[in-house]
């Protein structure tokens, strides 16, 4: 399993989550269908937690994967497309991985 699913505190669904290789992180992304009244950019999802595709794309910007100087720095860019289990970073990215696709690690349930 490359995704897996967030639930809210009452148990609902709330998006995907995926282990980023890229910036070490761990994305979290609202779907489509969450809540209309929070503010924030809705990503489709295929359903497919093996291999995943997302859209429109992922940008994550200032944060710092731990042991890198944890915390936030205003020049940090992840950005990237998630396509049938590929992440493929653009390269406005500012990790090592940036202009490459690579395939998305496993993920624990």
């Amino acid at each position: 399993m490359r995704f897996k699913s967030v639930e809210n505190t009452d148990g609902t669904h709330y998006g995907v989550q995926f282990s980023c290789p890229g910036c070490g992180m761990t994305h979290c992304l609202p779907n489509q269908n969450t809540r209309a009244d929070i503010v924030a950019p809705r990503w489709t999802f295929n359903c497919n937690f093996d291999r995943p595709t997302l859209t429109p794309s992922i940008l994550s910007r200032g944060a710092i994967a731990p042991g890198d100087d944890e915390g936030w720095d205003d020049k940090a860019i992840c950005h990237s497309f998630v396509t049938d289990g590929r992440i493929q970073f653009l390269g406005d990215c500012t990790h090592a991985l940036a202009g490459q696709t690579v395939d998305l690690p496993e993920i624990e349930p």
